[in-house]
């Protein structure tokens, strides 16, 4: 089992090229080193992109998110947003890539001078690594979707570690996968410090209850982009939409379950602790946001999307 993220594609991705600070490099040289910040620390932040139809998805927000976690880390960072544009757009053309693509755009604060958390011990630039990938969702798990087991490991406070910051220091979200695998389950359901549910360690949480779509109140959550367009977008097709405090209780009498993510976009709940959600299949609701969601994409890529785009020819 793995949950949402399990793909189609790998075998075409022995021979991509890396984009390394600027430089692309063949999969089996593309390396950072030792002394980098997100390997000593996990002292960086990161996006996962998705790729259609030649077109990096909502990049706008997502390089708003990755700059705004980078200034609150108060890295100092050099590339701008139309550079960094330029470099994602310049890895796809390099791999002569277009549609069922996957980057990842990791950032780190730099090269240490020595091993040690101090930032003023950074001795470089941020490191900007771009990987794409061939990575398409399986349709059954689309379809069918997947299991969920509550874990113990809570989504804890701001003071603590900023849960809305996606920050390469993704322990806790592990640990709470971890947890999930080990119970036999696709991935984890966390709670929030108080008790109500939160979020999953790598897709946000939504269920159907008496008629209404609900999800946490983003609290204790990344602030999706995917989760947001699924909110706009549900609250566009007429359904009642409500970010609020539930509980498991909600959760196990709930009609419908599903998860949200840049990957796979929307991905029934099927079970939770053992409980079957509904009739544990693809509910009315889920199936009327995936048709709705799909349209958007479409209708992005069209628009805002076919700007980046052209601007690359």
């Amino acid at each position: 089992m793995q949950g949402t993220h399990e793909y189609d594609g790998a075998d075409r991705n022995q021979s991509i090229l890396i984009d390394i600070n600027g430089e692309l490099l063949p999969r089996e040289k593309a390396v950072v080193s030792v002394f980098d910040s997100g390997f000593v620390l996990g002292d960086g932040v990161w996006e996962g992109l998705r790729v259609e139809s030649g077109t990096i998805l909502f990049l706008e927000q997502h390089l708003d998110r990755l700059y705004e976690g980078m200034h609150t880390l108060d890295f100092e960072v050099a590339v701008s947003k139309e550079a960094l544009t330029n470099r994602l757009y310049g890895a796809l053309a390099a791999n002569d890539m277009h549609d069922g693509v996957h980057i990842r755009l990791m950032v780190s604060r730099g090269v240490k001078s020595t091993p040690y958390q101090d930032p003023r011990m950074t001795v470089t630039p941020p490191t900007i690594v771009i990987i794409p990938e061939y990575k398409t969702a399986l349709p059954e798990t689309v379809e069918k979707g997947v299991t969920l087991f509550t874990v113990h490991v809570r989504r804890g406070y701001s003071d603590v570690q900023d849960p809305t910051l996606n920050t390469h220091s993704k322990l806790n979200c592990v640990t709470a996968c971890i947890q999930a695998a080990k119970a036999g389950y696709d991935e984890a359901l966390m709670l929030d410090p108080h008790g109500f549910v939160a979020t999953c360690n790598s897709t946000h949480f939504f269920i159907v209850r008496r008629g209404e779509l609900w999800t946490s109140t983003g609290d204790y959550c990344l602030d999706g982009i995917t989760r947001r367009k699924v909110l706009n977008i549900a609250a566009a097709e007429g359904m009642t939409v409500k970010e609020r405090n539930f509980t498991l209780t909600d959760v196990y009498n709930a009609e419908e379950s599903f998860v949200t993510g840049t990957f796979a976009g929307l991905v029934p709940v099927r079970e939770v602790d053992g409980r079957t959600i509904g009739t544990g299949e693809r509910g009315p609701v889920v199936s009327q946001l995936q048709s709705a969601y799909r349209r958007y994409v479409a209708d992005y890529i069209e628009g805002p999307g076919r700007l980046h785009t052209r601007s690359q020819d």
